[in-house]
Parts: C-alpha cells; structure tokens; sequence
C-alpha cells in the first residue's frame, strides 16, 4: 500500500477532515491552546467567529484555569446510571459502592435479608424492588491507566435514576448537571422501549456514555447483538472494548481489548481483580477479530486511528486509548463494557472506564444567559474556575430532616459554609447555614466545594432549576426540560380533611414538577397529574405513610355543558303572597341557541329590547343576573349551559312588591321553563389528540382510537415513525396512556389538547340523566 505523502487527493482528504475538526471540536483544551494552533497554522485563514462564541474568550482571559483547578478537574468525575426497567443500574451502582470502600456489604435490591440496596432508601423503592427517586453518592477510585497501566486517584460523583418512564423527571434533572453517563443494557432484552427515551435525554443535554451490557451470566445473553441494536436503533458508533471469557452461567472474565490481558474477578465477593497477559485459547481468536473491529469503528469517527488505518499501522495502547476517549468525548462513540454486576464479575473495570474514557468538568462546555442582556444576546461561556464568580444550580429538591434539601451542582466559583448567596430569579441574599455532601439518604458535613462538585444544602427557599450566585455576576443557567402529565385523577382524604392533605400536595409538586394539581372549579374536586398510573399511585401511598393521609382516587368528573338547540317562547310570573309586602315580577320574551364569538369568546349573552317602561330599567339588570344564575346548573345533569342567548320582550311589574329580588327569580323560573321546550342536549369536550409511534404499531395504534369512538383526522408516515391525529371524546380518553403503552411496548407518546363541545350520544344521554336525577334524590 502507498504511503500517505505518495498520494496528494488522500493526503489532502485528510488534511481537510484535521482542519474541519480543529473548528469544530467544543473542548476547552483545545480553547485554552488557541493561541498556539492559531501560529501554528498561520498559512490557514482562521474561520470567522460567530456571536455566539465572542464573550467567551473575555470571560477565559479573566478568568484562567489555575494549575490546582486543572490538577483537581483532572481527576473528577460526574456521572449517572440510566437504562430501561431492571437493566441493574441500582444492583450495578451497589457493586460500584462496595468496591470503592463507601459501604461494607452488598445488598441486593430485593435481598432476603430485608436490607435492600443503599441507593434505594426509601421504604416504597425497598418494597416494590424499584428506583422512585434519584439518589445520590461520591467515592473515590484507584483507576489503572489503559494507556500505561498505572494508577491514579479519581472523585466520582454518582447519581442513580430510576428506570420507569413515570418517573422521567428524575432522569431529565440528573443528566442536566452531569458530565457522563453509564447506559445499562441487558445482555439478552438488549435495547428496550426506555432504553430510547434516555438515549434521547442524553443526547438532549449532550451527554458523552459508556456502555455497559449487564446480566452477561444469563441464559441467552447476546452483547454482540446489543452492540448491533445500539448502532441501528440508537443511531450510536459504538464497539465492544472487552470480550467476555466465557458465557452464560460459564463468565469467568473478560478480555481488555485494548492493553489486551485477560481480567478475573477472584476473592470473597469478585474484590481481587486478578489481570494475567495470556489470553486463554478459546477466546483468543474472537479477541483479535473484536480489536480489529474496535479499530475499524474508531477510524470511521477519528482521525488520527483513520490514518493508521489507510497506512495498515496498527495503533498502541496509548493511541487507543486516547483515540476512544477522544471519540467518546466528541458524542462520536461509545465503548461498550461488558459484565455481570449480579454475579461481581468486571465492574472495577468498567470504573477504569469511566475514569479513562468519560469528560471531567473541564471538558464540558457549559453556557449560561447574562440577565442585564436581552434575551436575545449570545450566552456566555462558564469557566469552572475556582476563582470565578459562583454560579451554581439547583437541580433537585428534597424534604429533609432539618427542612428543604436543595441538591446543588457548582459549575464556576466556589461555595463556602456561612457564605452569602444571591437567588437568581428574586434577588434575595441567602446565607448558607449547612453544607453536606449526599451518600444516598446519609450526609457528610463539609466546609467548601469548589466547582465541578455536587452538593446540598439546607434553609434555601427555591425551585427546581434556579440559579444561585455570589451577587458580583447576573449569570443564569436553562432549567432542565421538563415533559407535561399525561394522566389525571381526581383525589380526596377518607374523612375529614385535614392541614397535611393540601401539606403533602404540596411539598410533592416543589420536588416533582411533572406532578401537578389543581381544582376543579367546576367540579370542586381535587385533580392530580403526573406521568402515569404508577407516578400517582407512588405519591398517594406516600400521603399515607408519611402525612398519615389516606386518601380515594378516582376518574374526575369530565366537564360536559348542556346547550338548546331550537327557539322556545316565555311568558313566566312569579309571584309570592306572604303577609305584608310580597314579591311579584312578570317577564316575557324567548331563548334561542347561539354561537360563540370569535373576539369575545363567549357563548351565552342577554339582550333587553323592552319598550314602554313595562319592567322599569332598574330591574332589568336583576333579569340578567337571574339568567346567567340559572346558567350555572342544568337541568338535565347538572353541568353548566352554553350556547343560549336570553330576549326580554316585555314584563309587568307592581309598584309595591316588585323587587330586584322578584325579577331575578322571575328570570331564573322562566328560563328553566323554556329551556325543557328548546330539545336540549348533553355536550361533551373534544380532545385533539396527537399519537406518536413506530411504524409498526400502526395498526394497533388506529385500531385503539378507533376503539375509543375517535375520529382519526390525518396521519403521516415518516422513515419509522408514523404520526396520527385524531378527534377524541374526553370521556373515552380515561386509561389511554397504559393501553398506548401496552400495544406499542412503551414505545408510543401521545399528546391532547382541547377542541371544542359536541353532542353525546342518546343512550350516553340518558345515562347521565338517569345518574343526576337518582343522585338529586338521595340528596333528598
């Protein structure tokens, strides 16, 4: 083969794809030795800077990174543990504790001794063997260099996250101040319905991943497949950097591919990693065909290995492993481990992975809004200097012992115990009584925590997603995304109500902001909202064990109106006879349907066309306020009426018992007389709904709308998804969200907005007369 200076059009390729790269790449080393790559490719004219990087480089000359915060940034590593339902993120992050020295014994997540997994220290989480809430820990790790194989000291910062897709938020706030992520696969179920949806917030907040197929012990584990199923289904250049010695119930190990020895876990509990160069017979051959692989797909998203490989050089360890990291770095790739977190067997090396191939603080650009700006200035560039500025965010609230846990990520500056801090979007100077760092439910008191930490704090009022600072900057930072409920529920205390049923509500929607409440005005129920059946249920079972709230659920009552549909004449008295002055008032005139106006929004209105003083004006507004009275409660089901438009004609009144009073009843008498004349009917809201879903759920999708008597108004077929509209009545909306989920494997999202009110159907009709008048008689 030629070399590469033999053959101008590759070489020029190439240079091409280095210069391309150099513009594009957001590391801040590459920012903090401008200056030198500038000169060195003085010939090049030096792409135009866009708005959008111009502060930056003021903010950078300011403040510069110390030779202490490079030191320190170094070694530091925040990361989280997302994957799909029991993948073994918590059983995973307990190894990881136990191997690091924070905790003396493992716990399974549904152990027989009735301890449970230290992540999950809630009751609730221990019961139900699942992860509610993200919980959070630090430990510190000897990593083994895969370039040089030496080790040095890394502080990791962990948070674990559930894996139901009911509690999405806590995954969204955990990767929205992370620097990394662990995605979790199983080795057999392999890329799953959830498995898409944190791929998908990773790559919202542009997160670099490892990897990590677990439960490699299982019958029928496959990673080769998974490793397929995260290149087509996740759109990921990834390759494996282990191979397994062994599978099934047969794993022993597994092969480093790239400083190529064969690791054991051996001792009491896989604690000794044992690391032997001699790679056994049976898996020497799929080794060297899996770092050929390996080879192969960093070329496709690295330079430097692509022109080892046009050259038929073969890279060493140290070109390996930086190229890997590079790439990871980038959002290009991701390695992929391999292992059994159940059976102890290749976590320590996967901790080497996190330490060797995932970005420290330093790495990661980090932008935030000057606030004396308009909102449309570009954003400014956080550099995470100890001797900056503070800016912090609050990303999570909890209800701690001593009041609200504030959970706090610093990306510039330093926070201090008894320090001064200024609340972003009030203004209001808070000092820091408590500083602690989190190990699950337990606390370390600490003095300091400079940037690139995560922390908590207690006695600051905030919410989720506020920015802190030292006063001297008006920096804030974007909140987290944060998606709309899908499900709601009408709830009430059993008994009387008491201060902790609205206390409980709530503390729980401060913490939670997919957890939403409100009531009812026309019902006056209580709703609550949240992600799915699950999410609620959590929080009502939680009212109960730590409010002592038990409360009913229920579907809430949907807002139906009643309207007339033809004209119909009045002529009503009232008239009232009880010693002394009485009550009389005589009003004439007709009600007829009426359309809503497009400007006002309104579709009821009153019209006075009396002529000759027959009902004197001052009473007439007495008329109108008896209408709009009798509005309020139909006679059919008790919902409110729409659509009906009121004319006085005439009346007759008396110069002694004539009232206000007299004519507002006369109004309200005549109304409900006419209205049993006009042919009324039951509306129903109309919800607009939106269903997103793979291309092979169509069918099933159509059908369940169908189904629920949905009229499906247009749908679109894009590469593997498919988009249906369809008109659907509230009513028949209740348990949609868990039937999408089961037809299309968790894979289908749907979203409702309301439309307008339509007539129900006679026998639905009928029905809901039937329940008010037996409901109006056992009031009686």
């Amino acid at each position: 083969m030629l070399p590469l200076s033999l053959r101008p059009a590759t070489a020029q390729r190439f240079s091409l794809c280095l210069l391309r790269k150099a513009r594009i790449l957001p590391s801040s080393v590459a920012r903090r030795h401008a200056s030198a790559a500038t000169a060195a490719a003085a010939p090049v004219k030096a792409p135009s800077r866009t708005a959008r990087d111009t502060p930056a480089p003021t903010l950078a000359q300011r403040f510069q990174l110390t030779e202490a915060d490079h030191h320190r940034l170094k070694y530091q590593r925040n990361i989280g543990v997302s994957a799909h339902i029991d993948s073994g993120k918590t059983t995973l992050t307990e190894r990881i504790l136990y191997y690091t020295g924070r905790i003396r014994d493992i716990h399974e997540v549904r152990g027989k001794d009735n301890v449970g997994a230290k992540m999950d220290s809630m009751e609730l989480e221990r019961e139900k063997g699942i992860t509610i809430q993200s919980a959070a820990t630090f430990c510190d790790w000897e990593a083994r260099s895969p370039a040089t194989g030496e080790q040095e000291k890394y502080a990791i910062n962990i948070i674990d996250t559930p894996g139901h897709v009911d509690f999405t938020i806590e995954v969204e706030r955990a990767l929205r101040v992370l620097d990394g992520a662990v995605l979790v696969l199983c080795a057999v179920s392999g890329v799953q319905s959830q498995t898409i949806t944190v791929d998908r917030q990773m790559r919202r907040y542009n997160i670099p991943r490892l990897s990590f197929i677990n439960k490699m012990d299982r019958p029928g584990a496959n990673p080769w497949r998974v490793i397929n199923q995260i290149r087509t289904k996740l759109r990921m250049s990834a390759a494996a950097v282990q191979v397994p010695i062994g599978v099934e119930d047969q794993l022993e190990g597994v092969v480093d591919l790239v400083r190529w020895k064969a690791i054991y876990n051996k001792g009491m509990k896989g604690v000794d990693v044992i690391e032997s160069d001699e790679i056994p017979a049976s898996t020497l051959e799929l080794a060297t065909q899996k770092r050929t692989e390996l080879i192969e797909q960093l070329a496709e998203v690295d330079d430097e290995i692509a022109e080892l490989f046009l050259n038929d050089a073969l890279p060493s360890n140290a070109q390996l492993a930086a190229a890997i990291r590079r790439a990871t770095v980038s959002l290009k790739f991701s390695p992929v481990f391999l292992g059994s977190a159940i059976k102890n067997t290749a976590v320590q090396p996967l901790l080497d992975g996190v330490c060797a191939y995932l970005a420290s603080p330093a790495e990661r650009e980090v932008l935030a809004h000057d606030t004396t700006l308009p909102a449309s200035a570009p954003q400014v560039e956080l550099v995470p200097a100890a001797a900056a500025p503070l800016v912090a965010l609050a990303f999570k609230l909890e209800e701690g012992r001593f009041g609200q846990l504030t959970y706090m990520r610093v990306y510039q500056g330093s926070l201090k115990k008894g320090q001064f801090i200024f609340h972003g979007r009030s203004g209001k100077r808070i000092k820091v009584p408590k500083l602690v760092r989190m190990h699950s439910n337990e606390m370390e008191d600490i003095d300091n925590i400079g940037p690139g930490e995560i922390c908590a704090i207690f006695g600051v009022e905030c919410a989720t997603g506020d920015t802190f600072t030292d006063g001297t900057s008006n920096y804030s930072m974007t909140s987290m995304f944060v998606p709309d409920p899908v499900i709601s529920l009408a709830i009430k205390p059993i008994g009387t109500e008491t201060p902790n049923f609205s206390r409980a509500l709530n503390r729980f929607q401060k913490e939670d902001p997919t957890f939403r409440v409100h009531i009812d005005h026309e019902s006056k129920e209580t709703i609550i909202s949240g992600m799915g059946e699950l999410h609620l249920e959590i929080y009502v079972e939680r009212m109960k064990r730590e409010y002592g709230v038990s409360c009913t659920t229920g579907r809430p009552q949907v807002a139906f109106r009643e309207t007339v549909t033809e004209r119909a004449e009045f002529a009503y008295t009232h008239k009232k006879q009880t010693g002394g002055a009485g009550q009389y008032a005589r009003v004439i005139g007709h009600v007829e349907p009426m359309e809503m106006d497009a400007d006002s929004g309104k579709d009821t209105g009153f019209e006075s066309v009396v002529m000759g003083g027959n009902v004197p004006s001052n009473y007439i507004p007495a008329v109108e306020k008896g209408f709009y009275e009798a509005l309020e409660k139909g006679t059919l089901s008790g919902n409110p009426i729409s659509g009906v438009c009121m004319v006085l004609r005439d009346g007759a009144f008396h110069a002694v018992d004539s009232s206000e009073l007299a004519f507002r009843l006369a109004a309200i008498g005549a109304f409900r007389e006419a209205f049993l004349k006009t042919k009324p009917v039951i509306l129903e809201p109309i919800m607009t709904v939106e269903v997103v879903a793979p291309v092979e759920f169509q069918s099933a999708v159509i059908g369940g709308l169908n189904a629920r008597r949905g009229t499906i108004i247009d749908s679109e077929v894009r590469e593997d998804e498919f988009t249906a509209v369809a008109e659907v009545a509230l009513n028949d909306m209740f348990g949609y969200s868990s039937q999408l989920r089961g037809a299309t494997q968790g894979k289908g999202e749907f979203s409702m907005e309301y439309k307008k009110h339509m007539p129900v159907l006679p026998n639905v009709q009928a029905e809901l007369q039937e329940a008010y008048r037996n409901s109006l008689q056992h009031k009686k």
